[in-house]
């Protein structure tokens, strides 16, 4: 058998004089080198031991769970909402009967920034990107006819996070059921907002004080509640890079998790309950590779950073959708290709949750046909590829391997950097963060207009006549159709009660008491949503990025 440096010469040198490669140079969307050919000589010496294990065994590489997908499917949470709680509660009930296994919310813009249906910050934006939720009756349409206790729900929600939850748990009182008895998670993930997703409301610091409020109150509470998913989704779909994504997103979990320890709580009573967000991109090794090192990386800061002791702290959870932002208008049945492949990235890289885009959703919000394909993407790749039966297929791969080692490598060095700065929020105080993704996004664009990236369908192998694809049109009366209800609740309502609820978590806020209590005794005497967070915003203030 030949070594290499015999084969380069009788084999690949002869062949390069002749027809050369496509380019002179391949590398990651992180900027990552690819061998030509990778063999032991390339990934060095690799300890198993040390950077593999097993899996369900520290350092986590190769899985959360020894069985994983032999065991039982990732849940098949499906994000849906538009228009108002029952158009959302129709999909949420065919999403169901189709097979998901989860549920996932998302919310309309002024239910993120903390505005009611009639405020006028919401004209024109009322369950146009999501549900419109302004109050605990919205939150019983909602969910009418779905069993609290038998699903698990997820909710992407942020600023008022913790006024969701308490809509959720109030609900669940309301039926009856113990709230110890709830299993979900709401994204409640700050910090990004001020990355790269923009729906904040209050500066870092109170927001820091409702998110850290959040996680103790739950641990009482709502026990199996997923407190907090961190979210390196949206700092890549703004435009970061691989190795930013999961660098930027390990800082931010750092910084939480160093609030509430400085807090007062024990690292082993929250840390189980933590969960991740991440971003299935379209280089299909690398994020095969960003998935295991995330694990490792996580594995190692809780345990020797932070002194975690309970296994269960330093396992990397995560839930994964496809990336909107690689989906395109132009022939548009070809997101159909892309999501597939990201999904069976996700699917190689061990995700727990998965969440695939539908194919027209670069034209608006999916209809009830492209959502159930979306789904049934999931359900072939689970039951049909043989992918799932064995546990981390690619490990060992010396490509892989030496990805899942280069990622590492790289996002350690930038977590280094963002200590430096003093942490997450300094570093997003200074612009650090903003400032690198704006880089990686122009290098991107720039590619693709250059030609260097090649996106099918856009700038090559274009279609001389445009495809006709059904959209998904918000009636325009939906709005007008909330703004009636919410009219209604004011006038029913006991305007005394509501009146001392608010002043309660106003005079909460002013404090340092926890603030989950008012809030879910605000909620359930029949404040809104937008009551809420004006009184909050008359305590803490709002943010403003460019002051």
């Amino acid at each position: 058998m030949m070594d290499r440096s015999e084969w380069r010469k009788r084999c690949l040198e002869p062949v390069l004089r002749k027809h050369g490669e496509r380019k002179q140079s391949f590398e990651t969307s992180s900027g990552i080198p690819i061998e030509r050919v990778s063999d032991p000589g390339t990934l060095g010496a690799l300890d198993p031991e040390t950077e593999l294990g097993y899996p369900g065994a520290y350092p986590f590489t190769r899985g959360v769970q020894p069985t994983m997908y032999r065991g039982r499917h990732w849940t098949m949470r499906q994000y849906a909402g538009f228009g108002t709680a029952r158009d959302s509660n129709r999909r949420y009930r065919e999403l169901l009967k189709a097979g998901t296994t989860g549920l996932s919310v998302a919310f309309d813009l002024p239910t993120q920034m903390g505005y009611d249906s009639d405020h006028p910050m919401a004209a024109g934006e009322v369950g146009r990107v999501g549900v419109a939720i302004d109050s605990l009756e919205d939150m019983e349409l909602l969910f009418a006819d779905i069993p609290l206790d038998q699903v698990s729900t997820s909710m992407t929600i942020n600023a008022t996070a913790s006024i969701l939850l308490a809509f959720y748990v109030a609900l669940a009182r309301r039926r009856g059921i113990d709230p110890g008895a709830l299993a979900g998670t709401v994204q409640n993930d700050i910090l990004k907002e001020y990355i790269a997703r923009g729906t904040y409301i209050y500066p870092p610091a109170p927001s820091l004080r409702i998110v850290t409020d959040m996680l103790h109150w739950c641990r009482d509470q709502v026990p199996r509640w997923n407190t907090m998913s961190i979210s390196g989704y949206h700092i890549r779909e703004a435009g970061a890079t691989a190795v930013q994504e999961l660098a930027f997103t390990l800082a931010n979990a750092v910084e939480y998790v160093g609030a509430a320890v400085a807090g007062g709580m024990e690292v082993d009573e929250f840390a189980p309950r933590l969960s991740f967000f991440f971003n299935a991109h379209n280089d299909l090794f690398e994020e095969v590779a960003k998935f295991r090192a995330a694990r490792r990386l996580w594995a190692r800061l809780m345990r020797e950073r932070f002194g975690a002791r309970d296994p269960r702290s330093w396992k990397l959870r995560f839930h994964t959708q496809t990336s909107g932002a690689t989906l395109q208008a132009q022939q548009p049945l070809n997101n159909v290709v892309r999501v597939a492949l990201q999904s069976l990235a996700a699917v190689l890289g061990g995700t727990q949750s998965l969440h695939t885009n539908a194919f027209d959703e670069a034209l608006g919000l999916p209809t009830s046909e492209s959502a159930t394909l979306a789904l049934r993407t999931q359900q072939v790749i689970a039951h049909e590829s043989a992918v799932c039966d064995a546990v981390d297929p690619l490990a060992g791969s010396w490509h892989v391997e030496s990805l899942t080692r280069e990622i590492e490598t790289r996002v350690d060095a930038e977590l280094a950097r963002i200590a430096e700065l003093g942490g997450a929020v300094r570093a997003i105080e200074a612009g650090y963060f903003q400032r690198q993704i704006e880089e990686s996004a122009f290098r991107y664009q720039r590619e693709i207009e250059e030609g260097e990236r090649v996106v099918v369908g856009v700038n090559r192998f274009q279609a001389g006549k445009p495809v006709e694809t059904p959209i998904q049109r918000i009636d325009p009366r939906v709005g007008e159709e909330q703004v009636e209800r919410l009219t209604r609740l004011r006038n029913e309502r006991p305007p005394e009660a509501v009146e001392a609820a608010l002043a309660e978590v106003e005079r909460a806020a002013r404090g340092s008491e926890n603030l989950m209590p008012p809030i879910l005794e605000a909620v359930e005497s029949q404040a809104t949503l937008g009551e809420i967070c004006d009184r909050l915003r008359a305590v803490f203030g709002t943010f403003d990025q460019h002051a």
